[in-house]
């Protein structure tokens, strides 16, 4: 089935204990759309300058990756210099330039109108709520959102929470919206918003998922090595969203298979720097690490 993601494409600049990345592509659709492309054919809607050139076009070309919502604009694509130190969980931003990315306003090809799995990326909620509004038909719309979001537009951000299928945070970002400290607690404040369903990453300690009073949790692959955490939330992204999508099954059952793909898939992703691992992931690989997961988490009553 058809699945949209409205983002940024950018170019990262990363530093972690492993060694260092300069000017490498990344951004929020860029990640999502690579990942969830293994699944199912994606839509992108998003903004580069005029230096994302043919060597970057190739990310998206030879997979089911629709870049006619890519706009080409005047000026520099977005860029993002971050390092990551200790348990690497958490990036510290030592740069951000919007460059295009600062007037992005989305423009929505008709061809996409009737996507019916929508992933809105970390945005400015107000656009995230326009993109919503254009896409009536759309069976399950989830979003992201971030810590400035929260703390600079909580009425905006609110507005688009009333409005969306599934929420998609961290576990800092839930508790920072929800008020309280207790995950559990801060889940039903949140799904009081609107989002019915709550997904919050945690990181290496995996991720848990939240839909009514069903609590699932799902821990993360066990790899000998993180090289570069960047993309790894939209990776997971991805993942659990382009495994709804490709099956059209929105049972708990199937939620909770696309938690494990999701965390399946940013474990690729945090295994070399940027996109490099995640490009060359084998649908083979991604089976037989859904299985690992499987072994590693079934125990009988």
């Amino acid at each position: 089935m058809s699945l949209l993601v409205v983002g940024s494409v950018a170019f990262d600049s990363i530093q972690t204990p492993y060694g260092e990345a300069e000017e490498i592509a990344g951004g929020s659709a860029t990640y999502f759309s690579v990942t969830a492309s293994y699944f199912t054919p994606v839509n992108v809607v998003a903004v580069v300058g005029e230096d994302f050139g043919d060597e970057q076009m190739r990310i998206f070309r030879g997979r089911p990756i629709d870049t006619q919502g890519l706009e080409r604009a005047k000026g520099k694509t977005f860029r993002w210099r971050g390092k990551y130190q200790g348990d690497m969980n958490e990036a510290q931003t030592l740069e951000t330039q919007l460059n295009v990315f600062q007037s992005f306003a989305p423009k929505i090809p008709s061809s996409y109108l009737n996507s019916e799995f929508v992933f809105l990326g970390n945005i400015d909620p107000v656009l995230q709520l326009h993109v919503r509004k254009q896409l009536p038909k759309a069976r399950v719309v989830a979003c992201d959102t971030m810590n400035y979001w929260i703390q600079g537009k909580p009425e905006d951000l609110k507005k688009t929470l009333a409005a969306v299928d599934a929420l998609v945070i961290n576990e800092g970002e839930a508790r920072m919206l929800s008020g309280v400290e207790n995950l559990r607690r801060a889940s039903s404040i949140i799904q009081r918003l609107g989002p019915r369903t709550l997904i919050v990453k945690r990181g290496e300690h995996g991720a848990c998922l939240f839909q009514d009073q069903s609590i699932f949790f799902a821990p993360a692959f066990p790899l000998e090595q993180v090289h570069d955490p960047t993309g790894a939330g939209d990776s997971f992204a991805g993942g659990f969203m382009g495994y709804l999508a490709k099956t059209g099954d929105l049972s708990e059952p199937s939620l909770r298979r696309a938690l494990v793909y999701g965390s399946v898939m940013a474990s690729f992703a945090v295994e070399e720097f940027g996109l490099s691992r995640l490009l060359r992931v084998q649908p083979e690989e991604i089976k037989t690490r859904f299985k690992e997961f499987k072994a590693m988490t079934h125990f009988d009553v």
